[in-house]
């Protein structure tokens, strides 16, 4: 009992982070699940079948808050699928470990662009282009859904950081439609499982733990993604992209945990300033733009 309540809080956690953030929720899920000794297909399985459940719930979520653009899910989500399903059945025996630091350096470098973009702004408000081309689209959906399947997370990953770093869509659309389209690449990973382990290489217990805790968030995590305002969620989410990227990056170098630790504490130190920075500074804007209005609406009343 006491190891499926932890496994709920484990759910809760990996989708208050996944919601509002667009990413986490199977790379923090299926490390936890490893790290107990679960086998890593089962514990990939088991992410992606909570995930049927966690996702539909985010999706309605940030449907109901207006943070999906149902055209960018309309077409991510169908390449997302067919790589889920792939990358399930047959790439799942296949060694990802030999790839995971290229993907991670070019995520990386992705996401530190993403801060750099939104700090460049200033004072100023962002603004977004045309929204994201199925050119675009479909290809970030498919290697998505495929190394999502493979590692246990990596649709959040590849799919948020892609997206933001286009400038295409505000950060809370990125993040909505991302998660929401997540949906049927959970169901093609899941389908894909049960072609390749059968239904009795299902944990189903912790499936269910994982389920409950994602539910509970989710609703929560889509309310926060409406209420931030677009520089703080770009800077939030492009930490953790940082964060979670140089971790692998520097472990795939060699370096000794205690050392990797130290490095991503430091960065962890200056992305928290970061944020009460841009936090500070959005309030200053909010506030002087109000004044704005308020002198506004009194030279119009005369």
């Amino acid at each position: 009992m006491r190891q499926l309540i932890v496994l709920g809080f484990v759910g809760l956690l990996a989708q208050l982070i996944d919601g509002s953030l667009g990413m986490a929720y199977g790379v923090t899920s299926t490390t936890l699940l490893l790290a107990a000794g679960t086998a890593p297909a089962a514990a990939s399985a088991a992410v992606h079948f909570s995930e049927l459940g966690t996702t539909l719930v985010s999706g309605i979520s940030h449907h109901r808050f207006g943070n999906v653009d149902w055209r960018t899910v309309s077409i991510l989500a169908g390449p997302g699928f067919i790589g889920a399903l792939i990358g399930s059945t047959v790439l799942a025996n296949l060694n990802g470990e030999a790839v995971t630091p290229w993907v991670s350096g070019i995520l990386l470098a992705l996401g530190v662009y993403v801060i750099w973009r939104f700090l460049a702004l200033g004072g100023r408000r962002p603004t977004f282009r045309s929204r994201p081309s199925a050119g675009m689209l479909v290809p970030v959906g498919f290697v998505g859904g495929a190394l999502d399947a493979i590692g246990g997370g990596g649709w959040g990953p590849i799919g948020t950081t892609s997206l933001l770093s286009s400038g295409r869509l505000e950060p809370r659309k990125v993040i909505g439609s991302v998660d929401t389209s997540e949906f049927l690449v959970a169901v093609g990973g899941s389908l894909g499982f049960l072609i390749a382990l059968g239904s009795q290489g299902i944990e189903w217990t912790i499936v269910a733990a994982l389920l409950i805790g994602g539910v509970v968030a989710a609703p929560f995590a889509a309310w926060l993604v409406k209420l931030l305002p677009a520089r703080v969620l770009a800077i939030a989410a492009g930490g953790i992209i940082v964060l979670t990227n140089a971790r692998t990056i520097l472990l795939a170098l060699g370096m000794q945990p205690t050392a990797v630790w130290l490095v991503l504490g430091a960065l962890a130190v200056v992305w928290f300033a970061l944020l009460v920075r841009v936090a500070r500074l959005e309030r200053r804007v909010s506030a002087a733009r109000a004044a704005e209005d308020a002198a506004s609406s009194v030279s119009v009343g005369r």
